[in-house]
């Protein structure tokens, strides 16, 4: 093992949306077999570690984010035996396992919530959130993020269950100290079985406010009911801090392994994720700072903002960790346009994304320039796009099966897949781009290949020489005596830049260059990158 290198800090993790990566037998679905089918795909795509999106037992209301059964994997998906093949291969390819974990609420089939419901008497009584209610109505004004009101009645206990989303998801009571333990020992079992590390489901929202108050009115331009209320009592309570920190004492009981967290806010708040890092080492190992999906704008200057606020955000001992895309946000691409223009700006990101100081987060097919698929109304899966169409077409344009090549359905699935294959499967696939050394998936692995090489790029410092502001990103990546200098032209033209007086060696460059640079400056093209060292020769 390299010095000082840990894989979830120095390495790079690709998230996996399991039912759309690859369908190992024809229903259209993807599965785990599907992932251990393509390892060699990730191992030469060079990543250290795989995130999957729910794989537990669920009746998938929420596509698996609505867990039945904690311990079991899912029939969907395969069974507990593939599961821990899975671990093996990956193992035995130097790629660690992260579990989605949802931890804020259960299916209201799991066996918890069924002796929960069944009687004010049970044992379980106090493991979700049960209230009385006021006059026959919710103790409050809560409002769940999926549409309606946050509290459902229970006819059989004649008492109101919190529901933060569907009300098929009831919410666990963390404030009850048996389901904490109930939890952890959970999480044990997984960490047993060889599980690396876990994402959080938004882990800022496991606390309420104990005395049930109500939310004030904010004002805005979203027309969702949940978004015109500040969430001051149904997340982000100040003792949610005690549980990370236990949390992180179980982890941290096993050998090196780790927790990120999604810390969900409709407007991103670098503070506010940092905060679940606590002194960057008692809280979560890694927490999600969304700022850059949310951001539309493309200019130098926003990236480099991103990066000034989520550094200065954290706290001495954390780490930050960057992703462009992911399963509930439009994908990157979407963003970056159509055409030769989101491709060029496509690269930009991707070296922006692997050589700034942090984890970096693949999304699955963000390798590759996948766009968002196009969803026709009877198309729609996700309970969002239903409640919320067309206002919010939902998730499922980010979900599209991923593309493998130019056969049918993309290679995906030999069956009818669950989401409608991207319309530009056939000149958008891994097959195509495989062969063509310019393309976006041979930059991703000349990038991973480069910061493997480069322990500045994996464990340095980021050192700005400028702020974005004339439309490029230039940058120092320093340790020890090695240093790289990475600019990023932005804009659409050609520009000057000067640089540090230095000879450098260029190691990558998405355009045609000699190989030494001696000039006191340089004209990167049209959304060209650029990377180089300081010629010791």
């Amino acid at each position: 093992m390299k010095k000082n290198w840990l894989w979830w800090k120095h390495g790079v993790i690709y998230q996996i949306y399991p039912r759309s990566f690859y369908d190992s037998n024809g229903d259209g679905i993807g599965d785990i077999k599907g992932i251990i089918k393509k390892l060699d795909y990730l191992a030469d795509l060079g990543v250290d570690g795989i995130w999957t999106s729910p794989i537990n037992q669920s009746p998938m209301y929420d596509f698996g984010y609505d867990i039945s059964d904690y311990y079991k994997i899912d029939p969907l998906f395969g069974t507990d035996k593939d599961f821990d093949t899975l671990i093996k291969e990956a193992h035995k390819r130097n790629i660690r396992i992260i579990l989605d974990l949802v931890l804020n609420h259960s299916s209201h089939e799991h066996q918890w919530f069924k002796e929960s419901a069944s009687s004010p008497d049970n044992p379980k009584k106090d493991w979700y959130v049960w209230h009385d209610g006021i006059k026959g109505k919710p103790p409050n004004n809560w409002l769940g993020m999926f549409g309606g009101k946050a509290w459902e009645w229970s006819p059989i206990r004649r008492q109101f269950y919190l529901h933060s989303f569907l009300k098929e998801q009831p919410d666990l009571n963390w404030r009850n100290r048996e389901l904490r333990e109930a939890v952890y020992e959970m999480i044990r079992f997984w960490l047993d079985k060889g599980v690396d590390g876990f994402r959080l489901d938004v882990i800022n929202f496991l606390l309420k406010d104990p005395q049930f108050r109500s939310n004030s009115f904010a004002f805005g331009p979203n027309p969702r009911p949940y978004d015109l209320q500040n969430h001051l009592h149904d997340r982000n309570q100040p003792d949610n801090h005690d549980i990370m920190k236990e949390l992180r004492k179980v982890t941290d009981s096993y050998p090196d392994r780790m927790l990120v967290g999604e810390v969900y806010a409709p407007f991103p708040d670098p503070l506010l994720s940092a905060e679940y890092l606590g002194n960057g080492k008692d809280e979560l190992h890694l927490a999600f700072n969304f700022a850059i999906i949310h951001e539309k704008k493309w200019h130098a200057r926003v990236y480099y903002s991103y990066l000034h606020n989520w550094y200065k955000s954290l706290p001495k001992d954390g780490w930050p960790c960057i992703v462009l895309s992911n399963h509930d946000q439009s994908r990157s691409r979407a963003r970056f346009g159509p055409g030769k223009q989101g491709l060029l700006r496509s690269k930009v990101a991707a070296a922006f994304l692997l050589t700034v100081k942090g984890t970096p987060f693949i999304y699955y097919g963000e390798e590759i320039g996948m766009d968002d698929g196009k969803i026709k109304k009877d198309q729609i899966r996700d309970p969002v796009g239903k409640k919320y169409w067309p206002f919010n077409k939902g998730r499922d344009p980010e979900r599209t099966p991923m593309l493998w090549s130019g056969e049918k359905n993309a290679g995906f699935t030999c069956g009818v897949p669950w989401l409608p294959v991207n319309e530009d499967w056939e000149h958008t696939n891994v097959e195509i781009q495989n062969n063509d050394p310019l393309s976006l998936l041979n930059f991703y692995k000349s990038l991973l290949t480069l910061r493997k090489e480069k322990k500045s790029l994996m464990q340095g410092e980021w050192l700005p020489l400028n702020e974005g502001k004339e439309n490029y990103l230039l940058y120092e990546r320093k340790w020890e005596d090695e240093s790289l200098l990475i600019l990023l032209n932005f804009d659409k033209k050609e520009q000057k830049v000067t640089l540090p007086a230095q000879d450098w060696k260029i190691l990558l460059s998405t355009a045609k260059r000699e190989r030494t640079h001696h000039s006191a400056y340089i004209f990167p093209e049209a959304y060209e990158v650029i990377i180089m060292e300081k010629n010791k020769e």
